[in-house]
């Protein structure tokens, strides 16, 4: 039987370090409708951890170099791809086209029934955004 977490909270967060994670905040609420729900910044300006929601989900972010078990794990470690599901992907899209985002894939019907598209933020994760949400209780 899987874990269940008290009041509906996300059990799974995608967990990204960024050399600019000033720049990812922006870009992940301004372009990819992200919501901020918390940025803590070190007396140096880096940020030290942020929360950003979409939907019912959740990604933390940091600063690479900031220090810390953490960063020194993640220390030469590729991107990452995460998918968020989206009732409105061609609105979703357009918002991220117009906010100048590199579009990998068009909105696509695909085989398996949901429609998505791909993108890539400014430091090379890849973005999917769609309509797939698989079931997760029996």
């Amino acid at each position: 039987m899987a874990d269940t977490v008290a009041g509906g909270r996300p059990s799974i967060y995608p967990t990204l370090l960024y050399a600019d994670a000033k720049a990812a905040v922006g870009q992940l609420t301004e372009a990819l409708g992200f919501t901020e729900l918390s940025v803590y910044e070190g007396e140096d300006g880096l940020v030290q951890h942020a929360e950003l929601v979409q939907g019912n989900g959740a990604v933390m972010l940091g600063s690479k170099g900031r220090g810390g078990r953490f960063d020194e794990a993640m220390r030469g470690a590729g991107p990452a791809g995460v998918y968020v599901v989206v009732d409105d992907v061609d609105g979703h899209y357009q918002r991220a086209v117009d906010h100048g985002v590199e579009i990998l894939m068009p909105p696509t019907d695909q085989e398996y029934g949901p429609r998505d598209y791909l993108a890539r933020d400014l430091e090379g994760n890849v973005w999917s955004f769609g309509t797939y949400a698989p079931r997760t209780e029996g």
